[in-house]
């Protein structure tokens, strides 16, 4: 790859804008990209299957509290917390939790290229992936990875995250892993860009922002890590008639789609927000000063309503997951064979945003919501995020607002739908539903407390700081093409 000067202005928003309209790539197509993770797939040696406890290695119960442990103390463990709330109907409970108190690293490289910026992304394989292989961030790992603690290689690149001098930092947070599984997780999300001309070692291509955006609307392609990661990138704010000029050059040609026109404006305008970032912060700071989140750390033998036995830990209704082993075979990774516990959900989610046009500008409706793994309470969440079998059963009152109306939205409302799974090193075959879907004028505005309307913009720029927006909420937004 060479670079050549680029005749655009550097801004990190305008590169990133600028990636995000292109799907070109001479290196790689979208389709080709496809094709390249079957390819990964099919010539990888990949073999996962469910064990029972006993034939877990490196792994133990705690004879006296029952977690469970791998022998080093690192990784993660599987223990139990108690739970008290004034929020909801459920005031009290106790549950199985995922404790990682390791903050990992989830990075991708750039580098601009003939006045572009592509990012490195990498065919990983992950134990819990439905399909085995899907698109991830360059590195992906935690500390126990990147310091060898399983005793294996190094992941590739680590070295351009570790050392401040090899590049140029784009994007650097701490984002919120799933609240309702893990106890207080976060993982560094950061991008960087790099000016050297490095070789792309195997199961590495470089795609474009678009290209990457572009995937998402296949199932279970583009996994979890690099949908946080790169939902975190802003696109600057920009003056109407600077908007305009963006449309008309990539929504000039026949048969383009208003929709994506729209959802730019929503983007980049940070004047025709109804509710603006004052009140935001106003409300959820009202709600945070409500309701109480208390959480103790509890054996995991002593946990309510949860039983265990040779080869799961489940709750009793069968409802919300359970806690299994399996056992691992691939022949890519750092390790090449292990076994480990994985959580496993009950049925499949759904996690909607809602959106809707108010003063001609598209505004998606979001939820303030509790999980008990929450580092302040609540985060900002889709305007629909639930397992649905765990309420298929229950009164209209004890409903999620707003699931009946996405459980029974007709196809011409839905903008945007596929499955998207979980991360794969924690959890099982794991899939949500995700859907965006467009309400007309006639929804009224009158919102239960804990509901806002936010602009894109908004969204985006509350995603720059720690435990505001819930993974769930970060990964719908990071699917949104603007093209």
């Amino acid at each position: 790859m060479q670079e050549t000067d680029s005749a655009y202005p550097d801004s990190k928003e305008e590169k990133f804008l600028r990636s995000a309209l292109t799907e070109k790539n001479p290196f790689m197509t979208t389709n080709g990209c496809l094709d390249w993770l079957e390819q990964r797939r099919k010539r990888t040696h990949i073999h996962i299957e469910q064990i029972p406890f006993a034939e877990l290695k490196q792994w133990y119960f705690d004879e006296k509290t029952g977690d469970l442990y791998h022998e080093s103390k690192r990784f993660f463990s599987i223990e139990g917390i108690s739970i008290k709330t004034n929020w909801g109907s459920v005031p009290e409970w106790s549950q199985p939790v995922i404790n990682q108190p390791e903050i990992g690293i989830l990075g991708i490289i750039t580098r601009e290229i003939d006045g572009v910026l592509y990012f490195l992304m990498q065919a990983k394989i992950e134990p819990g992936n439905i399909n085995y292989v899907q698109l991830s961030p360059t590195l992906q790992a935690t500390k126990s990875n990147y310091t060898k603690v399983h005793k294996g290689k190094a992941p590739e690149y680590i070295d351009f995250f570790l050392d401040d001098a090899k590049a140029v930092v784009l994007l650097d947070q701490l984002q919120s892993e799933q609240g309702a599984r893990f106890l207080k997780k976060r993982n560094r999300n950061i991008i960087i860009e790099i000016n050297e001309d490095i070789p792309v070692k195997d199961n590495f291509c470089w795609l474009t922002l678009g290209q990457i955006i572009s995937l998402m609307k296949y199932d279970n392609v583009v996994n979890m890590d690099t949908r946080t990661v790169i939902s975190g990138i802003q696109f600057g704010s920009f003056s109407p008639e600077i908007i305009e000029f963006y449309k008309n050059i990539f929504f000039s040609h026949e048969g383009y789609s208003k929709h994506y026109s729209d959802l730019l404006t929503s983007m980049l305008d940070n004047t025709r927000a109804v509710n603006t970032i004052d009140d935001v912060i106003s409300w959820i700071t009202k709600l945070k000063t409500k309701y109480e989140l208390n959480v103790e750390k509890i054996p995991l033998n002593s946990v309510q309503g949860w039983k265990k036995n040779d080869s799961e830990i489940y709750h009793e209704t069968r409802n919300y997951f359970s806690v299994i082993a399996v056992k691992v075979e691939i022949g890519s990774r750092e390790v090449t064979s292990w076994t480990q516990p994985l959580v496993k959900a009950s049925q499949e989610g759904v996690i909607a945003y809602l959106v809707k046009k108010i003063n001609g500008i598209y505004h998606f409706l979001v939820q303030a919501k509790l999980e008990a793994g929450n580092f302040d309470i609540l985060e900002m969440a889709p305007t629909v995020q639930c397992i649905t079998g765990n309420f298929r059963n229950a009164l209209p009152e004890g409903r999620p607002p707003f699931l009946d109306y996405v459980l029974a939205v007709k196809p011409e409302y839905i903008r945007y739908s596929t499955l998207q799974s979980e991360e794969g090193g924690r959890f099982y075959r794991e899939q949500n539903k995700n859907l965006i879907i467009e309400v007309d004028s006639a929804m009224p505005r009158e919102l239960p407390d804990n509901y806002i309307w936010m602009t894109l913009k908004q969204l985006k720029e509350f995603i720059r700081f720690n435990n505001y927006l819930n993974i769930q909420a970060r990964s719908l937004l990071a699917s949104i093409e603007l093209k």
